[in-house]
């Protein structure tokens, strides 16, 4: 695992090329790195990478760590993320936070500084920089932001070294930017978590005559670790947009996330504003159980997937998964409730479509649709009543509507016809109950979305998809825009939606799936976007309130959702 000679070569050349310095060090950094144990280690399991590697390496020293169940579920299962802690003792810390955090997420990966890189059974779990020196390689940064593109989680010592006795106690050195820089540019949230360890009182007295003496002896200092305990502490989860619009300047930001990790360990608050956390996912066994005796199959797909109908019970964990995914869906578009699951009241009362992987046992998705006649004659109310006022004109499409909304495709599963397959859920559904004759319910636009894109598609959906008859208002309106409208005075639709289009790809955005569904849906006045509401609970996204006629489907869709 540990070659001296190459330590020597790599990071003492004077030592080495001196014959009187090279014998006498070489024998102390033997000593010192621990090397006999090392390699007797490394021949014992010299199978072992990545993760395995870490889990022999913590069992070898009987090394474990506690960390409060409720703070693991602080750890996203899914998503870009940044991790950043603490670095106490600078060697089994470091690998006991990896294997806490891949119970979570095995795509989890680690900033490795030149140091590290040399444990080669590492590697695979390993992107490395130069966070002592500087001077990281271009390729190096493309990796890293690569990994975070593509939904992986990343933990980062911003410190790049072992903690040092200060004047305050125990603590990192200096912390560097990229941490920072690598989230603002990935628009990633920050996990803070802090490790409650220390090493040796002379491992810190030599730290202070000479930091790099103090350095030489991290492996010697790992072996007092046997049979060791750590603490570790999870804080809420840090979302961009508490950190990406600070005034303050870039070192100041991270002193700030510095002092929020050494809040978190002493049970003070945060600097930063957080999200609460995403409740852990069901069992997946327990799930397709619930699921094959709860729930009545409306559907299948070539590619595996079934479309179930399901209604509300107690205790179940297809409702609770269904919330976990909202939640994380929601909160991916910039939307969410902030709560551990997105289950509201109406859940009880409505019918619940949901499309199930069989290869992968989850659901991919779900569309939340209430009989709104007989909802109205038990004496509840309709969801969409939370966001708009309606009129008495609104009955006819109460006596014969379903209200629709609450939809969600989980990320891994867009462009894969997950929403294709719920419509021909919903379809499937109409077909058995033909007495529906209206879909109705909020569309949301993403608060996410730059504002000049809402005004653009809010202004077309109600030029080229009016309500004539006002049969609602909305509770905290979203005011059309005067100067948007004038884009498609005297425009035809299809030459106004290609100009819509092309305006919002400039914005670096696309129209929503869902508003673009429905457009398409009917022939000339069987859709209407009635009013257009800001829903404070959800992060003030705008929604627009649709009315579907299915009696007015154009031909193809007809065929394609409803036969």
């Amino acid at each position: 695992m540990f070659d001296t000679q190459q330590v020597i070569a790599t990071h003492y050349p004077k030592v080495a090329n001196s014959h009187l310095l090279h014998k006498p060090i070489s024998k102390i950094l033997k000593y010192l790195l621990c090397e006999e144990q090392l390699n007797a280690f490394s021949q014992q399991y010299p199978h072992l990478t990545g993760f395995d590697f870490v889990e022999q390496v913590l069992s070898y020293f009987s090394f474990t760590y506690r960390v409060n169940d409720q703070q693991r579920e602080r750890i996203p299962q899914a998503g870009k993320l940044i991790i950043i802690a603490n670095h106490p003792i600078g060697t089994l810390d470091g690998l006991a936070l990896i294997k806490c955090v891949k119970a979570s997420r095995s795509d989890v990966k680690v900033i490795a500084n030149n140091m590290l890189m040399a444990i080669q059974p590492l590697h695979e779990i390993l992107l490395p920089v130069n966070n002592m020196q500087g001077g990281t390689q271009k390729q190096n940064i493309q990796n890293i932001n690569l990994h975070l593109r593509n939904e992986g989680a990343l933990i980062v010592f911003p410190a790049g070294e072992v903690s040092r006795l200060r004047p305050h106690g125990i603590r990192d050195t200096k912390w560097q930017s990229g941490f920072l820089k690598m989230a603002k540019v990935n628009h990633c949230p920050i996990l803070p978590v802090y490790l409650d360890a220390q090493n040796s009182a002379f491992f810190y007295g030599v730290s202070m005559l000479y930091k790099p003496a103090a350095s030489a002896l991290l492996v010697k200092e790992m072996f007092k670790k046997k049979n060791k305990n750590m603490d570790i502490t999870i804080g809420e989860l840090i979302p961009p947009d508490a950190f990406t619009q600070l005034s303050i300047s870039l070192l100041e930001q991270v002193k700030l996330f510095k002092k929020h990790v050494y809040n978190i360990a002493k049970n003070k608050p945060g600097v930063f504003s957080t999200q609460t956390p995403i409740a852990m996912p069901e069992e997946r066994r327990e799930l397709l159980t619930a699921l094959k005796t709860e729930c009545e199959i409306i559907g299948n797909s070539v590619d595996g997937k079934t479309i179930y109908l399901y209604r509300y019970r107690v205790s179940s964990p297809i409702m609770r998964e269904l919330g976990r995914l909202r939640e994380i869906t929601f909160r991916a578009a910039g939307e969410g409730t902030n709560q551990r699951r997105d289950i509201d009241k109406y859940d009880k009362s409505y019918y619940h479509l949901i499309l199930w992987d069989n290869n992968d046992l989850e659901i991919a998705g779900a569309y939340r649709f209430g009989d709104v006649k007989k909802l109205l004659e038990q004496g509840e109310s309709v969801y969409s009543s939370t966001l708009f006022d309606y009129n008495t004109a609104m009955q006819p499409y109460f006596d014969e509507g379903l209200e629709l909304g609450r939809s969600f495709v989980q990320q891994k599963y867009w462009g894969k016809r997950s929403l294709d397959y719920l419509w021909i859920g919903i379809g499937a559904f109409l077909y058995k109950h033909p007495q529906y004759r209206y879909l109705f319910g909020p569309v949301t636009l993403s608060a996410q979305m730059p504002a000049a894109a809402v005004k653009l598609i809010t202004a077309f959906y109600a030029h080229y998809f009016p309500d004539k008859e006002h049969i609602a208002t909305a509770k905290m309106p979203y005011p059309i825009c005067a100067t948007a409208q004038e884009n498609f005075k005297n425009v035809e639709y299809n030459e106004a939606r290609l100009w819509l289009k092309d305006a919002l790809k400039h914005m670096n955005v696309s129209l929503p799936t869902l508003y673009k569904q429905y457009a398409d849906l009917c022939k000339d006045g069987g859709v209407r976007f009635v009013a257009f509401n800001i829903d404070p609970d959800f992060q003030q996204c705008v929604d627009g309130l649709v009315i579907v006629d299915i009696t007015m489907l154009k031909p193809k869709k007809r065929k394609r959702y409803f036969q």
